[in-house]
């Protein structure tokens, strides 16, 4: 069928479906992983945890976060250069499936080390590639398009939003106290692992069908000469990585914080190099050289802003278990069940936002917007800093508190995220489109990397400082941009 004609699924292509169920799979699958992994971790061993220092394991959490988007990097270059992305996505898929398998059985913290690396690589390879499907789907000038990626984004949401009180239910006993007080947190990661088999499944049985053939080779295969170099480039990586492990055993820093720390470096690291390598490349025009400068301090405030935002699965969540009443009169209901706000808030929000640009004629510039963004995000914590002041912070409080935080934090969201999608590819050199995306998603990793390492000053003990800290950085960063708005715009060289 013509891809112009195809309307089988609400009037877009049939393949959009195939799609739509496996990112909304693949989120129920990770999203419902994230709710419950943080307790899994600190939980003492006799309430079905695996014991781990509190601030070890929220700097896990993190780290993790940050090393899914690093992953995004690789998996998009395989897609492009080697697999295609078709078969990268079930790839991806399955490395997923077999980490929440990993969870689900009961081999301790070697088990957990496991599923991060399976999670971590799948993540990397079905993210970009799923996504740049979509686009496939469409032929260029079909005006559907714009639409077809709000469902998608909408599917991914989907299985956001279900997710943190599915798996949580299940860890729970299903509602049918089947553990007695304890969780059984391997049911809820194996409800995750048959969430991806699921979508794996519809994946294979409708792919076949309605994704187009062309998604099964890359689109820049690698020559024979660039697969010597490819080879001879990661080898020395590998002997790199190696090494500086070794001269870490050698310090007796080659342990759980040492590889954080290592972790946090690299991140920070990378989009450095790819920044000094854009601004210094003979590809590079004037013109673009100084919307690539421009770029920097949006950079910068994407790296803070996603910093508060991605603590919602960390801090947040801590908060929720140790701070929060977890029942309003006789509803109760699980600390995890609060990871459902981010995802909720963003599909509340999207059609008003989307409005909200469509008719103000007077609406602030991109940079404008990304400060705007850290206010709000900074708001979110000071927010969360109230009810410590007011109350103390040896009891519980009303769990309003978090949904204020994260409504504010969404908004910011709104502020950020779309806008930050879009000046990215219109600020990107001609030469460097595909890397300056990927320097998008290195904003959000450095923000959970830099998290790894603040997060352990938190405690109930420390939380209003912590909390005002973190959001008056925010603000004041957001404060700064505001001044240098102008500046900024003259230096995108005419894109807004």
């Amino acid at each position: 069928m013509d891809r112009q004609t195809d309307t089988a699924f609400f009037g877009q292509p049939r393949g959009l479906s195939t799609l739509f169920f496996t990112v909304m799979w693949e989120r129920f699958s990770y999203y419902g992983m994230r709710a419950i992994l943080l307790f899994y971790m600190y939980y003492a061993v006799t309430k079905g945890g695996l014991g781990i220092n509190q601030t070890t394991a929220a700097s896990i959490m993190s780290i993790y976060g940050s090393l899914v988007y690093i992953s995004t990097i690789v998996g998009g270059w395989l897609a492009d250069r080697v697999w295609g992305t078709r078969r990268t996505v079930f790839l991806g898929g399955f490395s997923i499936m077999l980490g929440h398998i990993c969870l689900s059985l009961p081999f301790g913290v070697s088990a957990l080390y496991g599923s991060i690396i399976f999670i971590v690589i799948g993540s990397g390879l079905l993210n970009p590639s799923a996504s740049s499907m979509v686009g496939d789907l469409y032929a260029e000038n079909d005006r559907r398009r714009d639409a077809g990626f709000s469902m998608f984004v909408f599917g991914i949401n989907l299985g956001a939003v279900v997710a943190p009180w599915a798996v949580p239910w299940a860890a729970g006993g299903f509602g049918l106290h089947l553990f007695g007080s304890e969780q059984n947190f391997h049911a809820g990661f194996a409800l995750a692992a048959i969430g991806m088999f699921f979508g794996l499944l519809q994946y294979i049985w409708d792919g076949k069908k309605y994704l187009p053939e062309g998604s099964l080779t890359p689109d820049d295969p690698l020559t024979e000469a660039e697969k010597k170099t490819v080879i001879k480039w990661a080898a020395v990586i590998v002997i790199a990585l190696v090494a500086v492990l070794g001269l870490m055993a050698v310090f007796h820093s080659f342990n759980v914080n040492g590889v954080i720390n290592l972790i946090t470096v690299i991140a920070i690291a990378m989009p450095i190099v790819y920044f000094v390598m854009m601004l210094h490349s003979k590809k590079v025009t004037k013109l673009e050289r100084k919307r690539v400068v421009a770029y920097i301090p949006l950079f910068i405030a994407a790296a803070i802003f996603w910093g508060i935002e991605e603590s919602g699965s960390v801090v947040l969540a801590l908060f929720a278990e140790q701070r929060t009443v977890l029942h309003i009169g006789g509803w109760h209901f699980a600390a995890a069940n609060f990871q459902t706000l981010n995802p909720l808030f963003i599909m509340l929000l999207t059609p008003v936002f989307v409005l909200l640009w469509d008719y103000w004629k007077k609406q602030p510039t991109s940079p404008g917007k990304f400060a705007w963004a850290l206010v709000f995000s900074g708001l979110s914590y000071v927010w969360m800093a109230i009810p410590g002041m007011l109350f103390g912070t040896a009891g519980r409080v009303s769990p309003l508190w978090l949904v204020g935080s994260w409504f504010l934090v969404e908004i910011g969201e709104m502020l950020n995220s779309p806008i930050g999608l879009s000046v990215t590819t219109k600020l990107a050199p001609k030469a460097f489109k595909s890397q300056m995306m990927s320097l998008w998603y290195m904003a959000d990793s450095v923000g959970q990397a830099v998290n790894a390492q603040i997060v352990k000053y938190y405690s109930s003990a420390t939380e209003v400082p912590y909390f005002i800290a973190v959001g008056v950085v925010s603000i004041a960063f957001g404060i700064i941009l505001m001044f240098f708005v102008k500046r900024i715009h003259n230096l995108m060289g005419g894109v807004d």
